[in-house]
């Protein structure tokens, strides 16, 4: 019985290899695909936070640029989610505006330090700006909300609504836009805003979801050429041993 050609012997090999640059092309493939959808997100948002206000409907778009005149409702307060800022500990504060003639609408105001402050809450009329935000979708690993001690977690607005006694509130959020302040550094390592200017601590612009698709897939790809390349040149030398 004949032995194997050098050729025969790299058949097993290459069905072991082909499996591996499968996977690694899929993800890359996978990334750009991802790419696409994060960039189309932010040429929506750039789009969105362009144009002028309208005036919060019912049923806006997300992340519609929209504005609201109303009375907040005093004390009717929840806090949301937990961010630190220097070396202060706090959460999003989300409010109620009453507005003449229109339901009531949740607004998303700003940070705030948990350990209290001196938080601003006009009680005449206002009139504020910003972006519709959502409920979002609920990770299995996010901290259990606390309905009747108004603090929450996740973004929910229904939730959050109810445990403000509010029934009648469109299934979203005003958050609230300060543009023309200036921005000011957050996170750890960072002066802590209390310090810098009035609170709650609005966002600064719309949402910009970071987007690191690009070399992600080029980092796949990569590695799928390297496997080929290091696969190629150890045939070639069974080969020649052969």
């Amino acid at each position: 019985m004949s032995s194997p050609t050098p050729w025969q012997r790299l058949i097993l090999p290459s069905f072991l290899a082909l499996p591996v640059l499968a996977l690694l092309l899929g993800l890359g493939s996978w990334q750009v695909q991802r790419l696409a959808w994060k960039s189309a997100i932010l040429s929506e948002l750039a789009a969105a936070q362009a144009r002028p206000p309208a005036e919060a409907t019912e049923n806006p778009l997300p992340f519609a640029h929209l504005t609201a005149t109303g009375r907040f409702r005093p004390r009717v307060e929840a806090l949301l989610g937990l961010e630190v800022r220097g070396p202060v500990l706090g959460a999003s504060l989300i409010a109620v505006l009453d507005r003449d003639g229109q339901p009531p609408l949740l607004v998303e105001r700003g940070w705030v330090p948990l350990a209290g402050g001196n938080i601003a809450r006009p009680e005449g009329e206002v009139t504020i700006t910003g972006y519709a935000r959502f409920s979002d979708q609920r990770s299995p690993f996010a901290a259990s909300d606390d309905p009747a001690g108004r603090r929450f977690y996740s973004f929910d607005v229904r939730a959050i609504a109810l445990s403000l006694g509010v029934t009648d509130a469109p299934p979203y959020a005003l958050a609230v836009v300060v543009p023309s302040a200036p921005l000011g550094p957050s996170g750890l390592g960072s002066a802590p805003p209390p310090q810098r200017g009035p609170l709650p601590d609005a966002a600064h612009g719309f949402p910009a979801p970071n987007n690191p698709h690009l070399g992600y897939a080029v980092t796949w790809f990569g590695l799928a050429l390297a496997w080929t390349t290091i696969f190629l040149l150890w045939a070639f030398r069974r080969i020649r041993e052969t």
